[in-house]
């Protein structure tokens, strides 16, 4: 079940009011248009998951703190048994994965999204143990966008293709969970400290 839903960020609503009525300096245009795409693939994730059947909580778009680091979670599982966490990625078009670094055709280098995956799972862990409790985290990156291509991917990436998601969640779905007080006690302890923040788009 969805126990925290998404909202439009802030700062997205801002962009989008002067995008309507001026026109942004190119920097700040371009800016936007990427956090609007951002947005909008979490929400075809979201439209998946909200489909899940099996007993758990879905906490989306979390911006939590761990030893003094921040970082974001754009959509969290509880189950039972382990908790899941995704990195959702609209990029679309033909990359290829070389040298740990992912480019798109013909050689313009992207963030890898592995990194940011890595630091969460390493910071998730840390603050779930803080609050108290022992369970198991796995991350993925989730590419939504069903025009993304990756070439030359190595199989143990913990990556998720457009063409994989709906098999994945249906595996998912095959879980035995039961979601008792305690699930809930984190959900909520995650949820309280969860942070709104909004970064500066005009310099």
């Amino acid at each position: 079940m969805i126990y925290k839903h998404r909202t439009k960020p802030e700062e997205l609503q801002i962009l989008e009011y002067l995008n309507k009525r001026i026109n942004l300096p190119i920097k700040e245009k371009n800016y936007y248009l990427a956090l609007k795409k951002g947005y909008e693939g979490e929400v075809m994730f979201d439209n998946l998951t909200e489909q899940l059947q099996f007993d758990c909580l879905i906490l989306n778009d979390l911006l939590l703190e761990s030893n003094k680091k921040t970082f974001q979670i754009d959509t969290l599982i509880i189950s039972s048994n382990k908790v899941y966490f995704y990195e959702v990625k609209n990029n679309e078009g033909d990359h290829y994965y070389e040298s740990d670094k992912i480019y798109k055709f013909p050689k313009v280098e992207i963030a890898n999204p592995i990194n940011q995956l890595s630091r969460s799972d390493t910071l998730l862990k840390q603050l779930i143990l803080s609050l108290g409790y022992n369970i198991p985290i796995e991350g993925l990156v989730v590419f939504i966008n069903p025009e993304f291509t990756l070439y030359q991917s190595p199989l143990n990436k913990p990556f998720l293709y457009p063409t994989q998601i709906k098999h994945y969640l249906k595996q998912l779905d095959s879980i035995t969970s039961k979601i008792t007080s305690k699930h809930r006690e984190l959900a909520d302890k995650l949820i309280c400290i969860s942070q709104v923040k909004i970064e500066p788009f005009i310099n």
